[in-house]
């Protein structure tokens, strides 16, 4: 977190959080909602895409979470809490040392290395790691699958076809293993510990 920000927090320490106007789409686009209504309406108000890279840093450098698996942005002394469309963190691929793939986030962050991988039944991929939940970005999903290795040598993307819901193979990326579950999109978020929708 910037120093300014723990200055503004110090000096005005009960300001009110504010809901509904920032949110994080699944191939990690900043949506500002002019009008607060990004979610708790119906239907919600739609977004507006953040482009400028002062901004787009500054939130990224000032993002996390609360205790409860709210996550937000910390405005100098205002946190303003974010809907989470995927996952608090989306991940792309990149190359790593070695010529190794590596996951980074949204936010220009290294990710991982994972602890645990999740399918879901519609073709999302999840991981779990120290900084919180990760959704692979659709456009990165191919690429990072014909990384992923099973204990036989065959990658993910090859063995999609054979695996069923009960097994639970273990998978390696740039030689750290963790094991692969599948759960239900409407599951997500209460398994990987994020709230999509922070109560006002």
């Amino acid at each position: 977190m910037d120093d300014l920000v723990h200055a503004a927090m110090a000096r005005w320490p009960n300001v009110s959080a504010v809901y509904g106007w920032l949110s994080l789409s699944r191939r990690g686009q900043w949506l500002l909602h002019p009008h607060g209504g990004g979610w708790g309406i119906d239907p919600p108000e739609p977004g507006e895409t953040m482009t400028n890279p002062q901004i787009l840093g500054f939130i990224g450098r000032n993002y996390q979470a609360d205790d409860s698996g709210c996550w937000f942005f910390q405005n100098g002394p205002q946190r303003v809490y974010v809907r989470l469309d995927g996952a608090p963190w989306i991940l792309h691929t990149q190359p790593g040392p070695d010529a190794q793939l590596q996951l980074g986030t949204h936010t220009g962050q290294a990710y991982g290395p994972p602890s645990h991988w999740w399918l879901t039944h519609s073709g999302l991929l999840y991981a779990q790691s120290a900084q919180g939940a990760g959704l692979v970005q659709d456009h990165d999903l191919a690429q990072l699958l014909d990384h992923l290795r099973l204990a036989d040598g065959r990658t993910l993307g090859d063995s999609l076809d054979d695996l069923s819901a009960d097994q639970r193979p273990t998978i390696s990326l740039a030689g750290h293993q963790a094991p692969l579950g599948w759960l239900d999109d409407s599951t997500a978020a209460d398994t990987l510990g994020f709230v999509r929708f922070p109560v006002f």
